[in-house]
C-alpha cells in the first residue's frame, strides 16, 4: 500500500502550478484557459437567454422546470408530477420547460415566477398556496392536517427511498430506460453516473444497507398504511382532493407505469386495488389530457 503524505501532495501541487505557469507550457495554459472561459461564457449566455424566454410567459404564469415527458407517464420523477398535479388542481396557469430541469438547489422540479426562482416541490406548493390563495388543506381539521402532513413526509422521505432502491440497485435502471422515450448514448452515460450517485446516497441514508426483501417489506407497509387510511373514500382526506393527494398521485403513478417487473405493481393489483382506483380517479379528474402528455402522444 502506497502512503502519500500531505507534504508530498503540497509539493506535487506546487510543481504542477509552476509547470502550468512556465514559458514552456504557456501555449497549453492559454489554450486551457480559453477553452474553459468559452465554456463558462456559453453556459452563462445560454442561461440568460433561457431566462429572457421564460419572462415572456406572462405575469403570474408559472414556468415549471422538470424532466421531459416519457413513454408511459408524463414523467419519471414523482416530485415533478406532484407539483404539476397541484398546479392543475389549483388551476394556476403554467407552462412546462424541459431545457433546464435542475434548479438552483441542483434538484428537480423548480419554478420561475415573475422573474424569481423557487425550488423544492413542497416549498413551491406552500408558496403558491399563499400567493394564489389555493390552500386546499385549510378546510381540514388540525388532526386531519397532521395526518396529511405525516403521509406526505412518509411518501417523500421513506417510500421514495424504497422505490429508489428498486430502480437503481435491483433493476439497475432498466425500467427507467424502458420508460424513456429517447435512449441515447449520452443518456446511458448520464444514467451510469446518476446510478452511482444514488447508490452512494442510499448507503448514506441507510436504505441501501438493507436486503431487497427487507426494503420490499418497508414499501409494503407504506402502501398498506395509505390503502387502509384511504379505505373507500374517493380521496385521502375525504370527498375533495388536496395537496397530499398530489403527492400520492406522483408516487403511485411511478409504481404503476415506470416500474415494470417490480413487486410493487403486484402489490397494487393483488393487495391494494383501492390505490389503483385512487390513481385512476385523480388521473381522470386532473389529467384529462394524459395521452397527449405522453412522449410520443397516444
Amino acid at each position: 500500500m502506497v502512503v502519500v503524505t500531505l507534504e508530498e501532495c503540497v509539493v506535487f501541487a506546487r510543481d504542477g502550478f509552476r509547470w502550468f505557469c512556465s514559458t514552456k507550457s504557456r501555449p497549453v495554459s492559454v489554450a486551457v484557459i480559453l477553452v474553459f472561459g468559452a465554456i463558462k461564457l456559453h453556459i452563462y449566455l445560454s442561461k440568460r437567454s433561457r431566462r429572457k424566454k421564460w419572462a415572456t410567459a406572462g405575469r403570474d404564469v408559472v414556468v415549471l422546470h422538470g424532466f421531459p415527458r416519457e413513454r408511459f407517464s408524463p414523467g419519471t420523477s414523482p416530485y415533478v408530477l406532484k407539483l404539476e398535479t397541484y398546479l392543475r388542481l389549483a388551476k394556476i396557469p403554467y407552462v412546462m420547460d424541459f431545457t433546464e430541469p435542475l434548479g438552483p438547489k441542483g434538484l428537480s422540479p423548480w419554478i420561475t415566477l415573475n422573474g424569481e426562482e423557487f425550488a423544492d416541490s413542497q416549498l413551491v406548493i406552500e408558496h403558491l398556496g399563499r400567493q394564489y390563495n389555493k390552500d386546499f388543506s385549510s378546510g381540514l381539521t388540525e388532526v386531519q392536517r397532521a395526518v396529511a402532513r405525516t403521509f406526505n413526509i412518509m411518501a417523500c422521505e421513506h417510500l421514495a427511498w424504497g422505490l429508489r432502491f428498486w430502480r437503481y440497485s435491483v433493476d439497475c435502471c432498466r425500467g427507467l430506460i424502458q420508460s424513456t422515450s429517447q435512449v441515447s448514448l449520452f443518456l446511458r452515460l448520464a444514467l451510469f453516473f446518476l446510478r452511482w450517485k444514488v447508490l452512494k446516497a442510499l448507503w448514506i441514508q441507510g436504505t441501501g444497507r438493507h436486503t431487497q426483501k427487507e426494503v420490499e417489506h418497508m414499501v409494503r407497509q407504506d402502501l398498506a398504511a395509505i390503502s387502509h387510511y384511504l379505505g373507500e373514500k374517493p380521496f385521502l382526506m375525504g370527498m375533495e382532493p388536496c395537496e397530499v393527494d398530489c403527492t400520492m398521485f406522483g408516487f403511485l403513478t411511478q409504481i404503476m407505469y415506470n416500474y415494470p417487473g417490480s413487486p410493487y405493481i403486484t402489490m397494487l393489483i393483488d393487495d391494494f386495488p383501492n390505490l389503483q382506483m385512487y390513481q385512476f380517479r385523480l388521473r381522470d379528474l386532473l389529467w384529462p389530457d394524459w395521452n397527449e402528455c405522453l412522449n410520443p402522444p397516444k
